[in-house]
């Protein structure tokens, strides 16, 4: 019963993934380490994508578009429109 014991294996061989019967006593704290290396590429990536986006036409205003909550563009866009349109009913005509 349980398989038997575990076969032998070339102890020059090396791998990535580091070999066979792998278990390294700290994987945890290095996926939280590499988990946390990732999420701040990917924050940094996002920032600098927000920062550079152009868009030649703006959003309808009722349609769902996720970036008008981050694109500079939009959101200077919006607030002139709103402006704009709270000029307008301030107006005395």
């Amino acid at each position: 019963m349980g398989g038997g014991h575990k076969v032998s294996y070339p102890k020059h061989v090396w791998s990535p993934a580091g070999g066979w019967y792998c278990q390294p006593a700290n994987w945890r704290s290095n996926t939280a380490v590499f988990g946390l290396i990732i999420v701040g590429i990917t924050a940094l990536a996002w920032k600098a994508s927000a920062e550079i986006e152009y868009r030649p036409h703006m959003p309808e205003p009722d349609r769902f578009y996720p970036s008008r909550h981050w694109s500079k563009q939009i959101i200077a866009h919006e607030r002139a429109q709103k402006e704009k349109q709270t000029l307008d009913q301030a107006k005395p005509e």
